[in-house]
């Protein structure tokens, strides 16, 4: 008999490798503003990080309250504009995620990005009806690598930290997973892996995975 396991995953980077376009978006933003950020910058301070601090260090002053989300509805805004003509799972997911379900996995979706990507995703991207807990920056008060979001993801499936593995592509969103006592692998499509926390696992995309594969990360 399959043992109870927990699968949950980021979104940007994960289910689908939005990080390009998110730093065009950015790169639009911040242009308006006279603003020029390098690639070393984006990577460094905005891959896995939350729109406050993303805005507040390029911003280069602490960005709350209504200006954080009037700044935040215009970027992301333009980040949707962009990227819906361009929706694709990375590849592999879909196929990984439906021998999940039918091995008894409980699966969910933590992410901070906003609901209003997520939702753009989960519309192209055929796994909705298969997640059991869906949750995005608007439902946690810590963002990552505070573990808020996974632990209550685990809560949300009724399942213990060590029955849950990770799957992320940013140092804080490895962090956080960490953070929660789970096990995590990382998807190399944002960083290398000296350049995130040591994960139980590295994969570049879901082609060669499995339940049989994933299940045994939790006995390690």
């Amino acid at each position: 008999m399959n043992k109870e396991i927990a699968v949950i995953f980021d979104m940007d980077g994960v289910i689908c490798h939005t990080n390009p376009y998110h730093s065009l978006a950015f790169r639009e933003f911040f242009s308006t503003r006279n603003l020029t950020p390098t690639d070393e910058e984006f990577a460094q301070h905005m891959f896995g990080k939350s729109n406050s601090y993303i805005l507040s260090h390029f911003l280069k002053r602490k960005i709350e309250g209504e200006e954080l989300l009037q700044l935040e509805q215009e970027k992301e805004g333009l980040f949707r504009k962009i990227y819906e003509p361009n929706v694709q799972p990375i590849s592999g997911l879909v196929e990984f995620i439906n021998n999940l379900k039918n091995n008894g996995a409980k699966l969910g979706v933590a992410t901070s990005a906003p609901y209003a990507n997520l939702e753009l995703i989960l519309n192209k991207v055929p796994i909705r009806e298969i997640l059991g807990s869906i949750m995005a920056s608007e439902d946690v008060k810590k963002h990552k690598p505070d573990p808020e979001v996974y632990l209550t993801s685990a809560k949300n499936l009724g399942m213990l930290p060590d029955q849950c593995i990770v799957f992320e592509d940013s140092f804080s969103g490895v962090s956080a997973a960490l953070n929660a006592g789970m096990k995590v692998v990382g998807v190399l499509t944002s960083h290398t892996k000296e350049e995130l926390p040591p994960c139980n696992l590295y994969i570049d995309d879901y082609k060669d995975l499995s339940y049989d594969t994933i299940s045994r990360l939790i006995d390690k």
